[in-house]
């Protein structure tokens, strides 16, 4: 069996008005779909992540069952293995690679879901940080289609701190003598390594660190976890491919297309999806502020912000079990 499947797209035209080349959707499935297709649960993949990493998710005594549910885990492009730097047509490799927006990540990810897979409706959209992102621009964008959202540690528009972050950690990487501007022959290993290093520290809360919870993840001192950090982004990790996806990121706005041509609040008053949103009050860049704002203007939303001192972290799979507790009760209610 295979681990996962490949939806080809062809050439696709972006909202940029450049064209992707020879573009492809990696994605996986768990459960069946029922004769009603009334249980599905679309599950995109967050800035760092894959369908594998989605897995933490799902489970037989979680929510997102599937025993109960026909869940479709998407890699989001940039990722390494849906269409990114690292692997595209060589006219687009690396450097070459075009600016990916969220629009046109569910332009193509509806493609898959309603040509390939013949689906019409949408039971949940969900997902943390940059795939709570596209469960919001999922509902904008498509607001026939998508029943519910719960959008956890995430916002429907990148606000300007986040921005100002992110250039933070994209300056750490490509200060590197090998970076030379995307075109490197070798990955950039010190740049990746101390990308790693400054996200650490708005990865997590400031009381993470007083507390000392990261002894709890086996890291006997705070140096030991930025060694972690910074490994693990040079181990598994193409610097093209986090660039490109960081720059979606930045651009993540639910307004800034042809259906809504910049009004953020008309935006936002199109979805009519039952909506829950989930922040970490100590999260460091997706606001509570923020969801707040955006409660005002989505008609059907509740808004349910969890305490936790691992910050953004809260939602990593088995990080903060009160956490993964509320979200299985916030999906239960929405898929009630």
């Amino acid at each position: 069996m295979k681990k996962y499947q490949e939806f080809n797209l062809g050439n696709v035209k972006l909202l940029s008005g450049k064209i992707l080349k020879s573009a492809k959707l990696v994605y996986k499935t768990y459960g069946k779909l029922n004769k009603e297709q009334s249980n599905v649960i679309v599950l995109p993949t967050f800035y760092t992540g894959t369908h594998i990493r989605n897995e933490g998710f799902i489970g037989k005594n979680r929510a997102i069952n599937p025993n109960k549910y026909f869940i479709i885990s998407i890699n989001m492009f940039g990722n390494g293995l849906s269409t990114s730097p690292s692997n595209s047509d060589k006219l687009q490799h690396g450097s070459q690679f075009p600016k990916i927006t969220l629009w046109d990540n569910i332009y193509c990810q509806h493609k898959l879901i309603n040509e390939k897979l013949k689906i019409k409706k949408i039971a949940l959209v969900t997902g943390w940080s940059m795939a709570g992102c596209q469960s919001y621009q999922w509902a904008a964008q498509y607001p026939d289609m998508v029943k519910s959202i719960l959008p956890f540690c995430a916002s429907s528009k990148t606000s300007t701190h986040n921005h100002v972050f992110l250039e933070g950690v994209k300056a750490a990487l490509i200060a590197d003598v090998n970076w030379n501007k995307g075109k490197y022959k070798k990955q950039p290993i010190a740049g990746l390594k101390a990308f790693g290093r400054v996200y650490a520290g708005w990865a997590f809360s400031q009381d993470f660190y007083r507390k000392k919870l990261y002894k709890k993840f086996g890291f006997t001192n705070v140096e030991d976890l930025l060694k972690n950090w910074a490994n693990d982004h040079a181990k598994n990790w193409d610097a093209n491919n986090l660039l490109s996806k960081l720059k979606t990121w930045q651009l993540n706005d639910i307004s800034k297309n042809p259906k809504y041509k910049g009004d953020y609040i008309g935006a936002l008053k199109s979805i009519r999806a039952k909506t829950i949103l989930m922040p970490c009050n100590q999260d460091l860049y997706f606001r509570t502020e923020e969801n707040r704002f955006e409660k005002r203007f989505i008609k059907k939303s509740l808004l349910r912000p969890v305490d936790s001192p691992y910050g953004h972290c809260a939602a990593n799979p088995g990080n903060d079990k009160n956490f993964q507790k509320k979200l299985d009760q916030n999906i239960a209610e929405l898929l009630t």
